[in-house]
């Protein structure tokens, strides 16, 4: 496995974003019952990411952006189907949290929800921690926020 470093304008990213969105469409029943999420995952403002390798093949990713001076919120965390259960996400995410330490962020915080079990499992198995939904989430019934300090 090999994790790359890059921003919101790579390829690769790009294409696990738009897989992540099929998968997320496909768990949700249609993108229509997600609509009033994806104006929040546009890939513009994000400029620190991280994508997996499998050789060449891209497998996953996970990126975040400045939500304010101490503290980053990641999106479009990924794994292809294939490559999950193997760890290599809490690898990814702990790349992610030493990226944003290193960049002088002291907290992360994500939204999510309970379709995502895998997803929701890896978050609390590394120490994040429900919060009280922030920002565009906080009407959105269907919507878990986390943080966790860095």
């Amino acid at each position: 496995m090999r994790f790359e470093y890059t921003d919101g304008k790579n390829e690769d990213f790009i294409g696990l974003c738009h897989s992540l969105d099929d998968f997320l469409n496909s768990l949700v029943g249609g993108e229509e019952n997600r609509a009033d999420y994806i104006p929040y995952n546009a890939l513009d403002d994000i400029h620190d990411v991280i994508v997996v390798y499998d050789e060449d093949n891209p497998i996953g990713c996970a990126s975040f952006k400045k939500y304010d001076n101490k503290c980053a919120e990641i999106k479009r965390v990924f794994i292809k189907e294939k490559y999950r259960g193997k760890g290599i996400s809490q690898k990814l995410m702990t790349k992610l949290e030493g990226l944003a330490k290193n960049q002088g962020y002291s907290f992360f915080i994500l939204e999510s929800g309970e379709p995502l079990v895998a997803a929701m499992k890896l978050y609390y198995s590394i120490g994040y921690k429900v919060i009280s939904n922030y920002g565009p989430y906080v009407d959105m019934k269907n919507s878990i926020c986390m943080r966790k300090a860095l």
